[in-house]
């Protein structure tokens, strides 16, 4: 029988998350909260890709592997596969979504610490945006961190949200 978790409480899950990271326990150091949120998503990964591989035979390659991230994974986790999958065969690939769920219902809130300045208010805005929303990035890379590290496959990954709402997961295999 499979387990489902209703999307808008996963969204507010992870709204939450983020602004207790950000506002409260970390109010003052960025860099402490990106890492506990991503720290979060790695165990989140971790144990799904357990759970999603359990009945499966050990992958014999990177390139099996982030297949399985891209479909049977991503599948699960979002009822849809990654739109694109690109590499360079030398231990980096881009993991492409062209509509981010995670990332529709972000909003950020301007008044909050009084950060709009007068003289370029714009500017400023679109920079909190981007915090805001670089911030929500860190659960779903610790995710897919977490759960190729569970397949054997130690890496990095980090996001680029240049064109919103499609997000880009750069993953790079280490040596």
């Amino acid at each position: 029988m499979a387990r489902e978790v209703s999307e808008s409480c996963v969204d507010s899950l992870l709204t939450e998350m983020v602004s207790t990271y950000c506002n409260r326990f970390y109010a003052n150091k960025p860099d402490l909260a990106a890492r506990s949120i991503e720290a979060i998503g790695y165990q989140v990964g971790h144990q799904l890709s357990e759970r999603y591989t359990m009945d499966r035979p050990r992958f014999s390659d990177h390139l099996e592997a982030i297949k399985f991230i891209c479909k049977d994974f991503w599948s699960e986790l979002f009822k849809k596969q990654i739109d694109n999958l690109k590499t360079n065969h030398r231990g980096t690939f881009v993991l492409q979504d062209s509509q981010f769920r995670w990332l529709s219902r972000v909003s950020v809130d301007l008044s909050e610490n009084g950060d709009v300045s007068q003289d370029n208010p714009e500017a400023t805005a679109e920079n909190k945006a981007a915090q805001v929303t670089s911030m929500h990035l860190y659960f779903p890379c610790g995710i897919i961190r977490g759960a190729l590290s569970n397949l054997g496959i130690p890496c990095a990954v980090s996001a680029d949200i240049s064109n919103l709402p499609a997000c880009s997961f750069v993953v790079r295999i280490k040596a």
